[in-house]
């Protein structure tokens, strides 16, 4: 519940509408309650009249209620509410919008004028890409300091995940979104160039059939619902070397909700490691990235003792691995690097369960 006063109310009206503004009723829509109310929930439109220079004004003001279609959390209502605000107004016969705002941590009803973007203003970290570490290891080799800092990922992202939560809603979201949203599978595969003959979409069209089987499998998974980054790869990951030589790292970008599947995160770093592998010319994983592929995996797997994650990983690898072999995002690859990965997204769904430790089968 949203606490409601008439003085937050009548601030938010001097702010929005400028002047000096006296609330003199509110109530549900549909009565006016000359004595005003305190509270409302969610979803609940309420009617405010007011006096404003003279002259009365009157409007309805709306909160969204939070539900299983995709308003779980506030930053999914504004969403809603920026649209609203911003089209309502150019459809004929439309409802006119006098203003837009959020309720702070106060309770206080703070206007929100003009907007065209929002922004977001970060602290500034010390610190250089983690993929630049993984250029260095193709040219150098690889350092017990790499790998430890492979095995910190695993320990970090252990107790990340250690945070559950029961709302099964939450996990069937997460993996909606992960098959059908503009930015994961659906999205980066229409992304690709139609038709394309590295993947024609007869390929493309099997894929998202199978992927189907998935989705509908993962909803007996619900119970795995836990704190996840969203998009843990190492161009999101910012590195500091000490003078040991030990790596320390901090973390960019946190995507697509507080709540998923953690196997996604373990299966997004992997992969990247696989791609840098890939690229010293063999369509197989050998070498200091295997070693780091594995490395990740063993200590995640140690941490958690999560041996269910790998029954339900494959569709996560399946849009890491269509990101990663995509000629949009990656556009330097070679043929047979882009053709090792698209087979790996099709391979890895006919398992039903992944055997990390033989990645190099699902690349044949």
């Amino acid at each position: 519940m949203v606490e409601l006063k008439r003085e937050s109310v009548e601030r938010y009206l001097g702010e929005a509408l400028g002047g000096t503004v006296r609330v003199t009723a509110m109530g549900a829509v549909g009565s006016l309650d000359e004595q005003g109310i305190k509270d409302f929930g969610y979803g609940r439109p309420v009617r405010v009249r007011w006096e404003r220079g003279g002259k009365v004004g009157e409007a309805v003001l709306s909160l969204m209620r939070g539900d299983r279609y995709g308003h779980q959390d506030y930053w999914d209502r504004a969403r809603v509410a920026i649209f609203q605000f911003e089209t309502g107004a150019r459809m004929e016969r439309h409802v006119r919008p006098l203003g837009m705002g959020y309720v702070d941590g106060s309770g206080r009803l703070v206007p929100v004028r003009a907007a065209r973007e929002f922004f977001i203003v970060n602290e500034m970290l010390p610190g250089s890409d983690y993929f630049l570490e993984l250029e260095r290891i193709r040219k150098e080799g690889l350092t017990e300091h790499d790998l430890e800092l492979a095995r910190e990922f695993g320990r970090w992202l252990a107790r990340v995940h250690a945070t559950r939560t029961d709302e099964p809603d939450r996990y069937i979201r997460h993996v909606r979104n992960l098959i059908g949203d503009c930015e994961c599978i659906f999205g980066i595969v229409d992304g690709y160039p139609h038709p394309y003959d590295a993947f024609p979409p007869e390929r493309f069209k099997a894929l998202e059939k199978r992927l189907i089987d998935w989705r509908w499998k993962l909803r007996g998974y619900t119970h795995r619902l836990a704190e996840v980054h969203g998009d843990f790869h190492p161009w999101n990951v910012l590195v500091t070397r000490e003078a040991t030589g030990r790596f320390e790292f901090r973390v960019l970008d946190r995507s697509r909700g507080v709540w998923g599947e953690p196997a996604g995160d373990v299966a997004t770093m992997a992969l990247n490691y696989a791609l840098f592998g890939l690229l010293g010319g063999r369509p197989r994983l050998e070498g200091a990235f295997l070693e780091l592929y594995l490395a990740l995996w063993r200590e995640w797997l140690e941490r958690t003792g999560d041996r269910e994650a790998l029954e339900v990983v494959a569709p996560f690898f399946v849009f890491r691995g269509l990101v990663i072999a995509s000629p949009q995002w990656y556009p330097r690859h070679t043929p047979e690097v882009r053709a090792a990965l698209l087979r790996f997204v099709e391979n890895v769904l006919e398992d039903g369960k992944f055997d990390y430790a033989d990645f190099n089968h699902y690349l044949r």
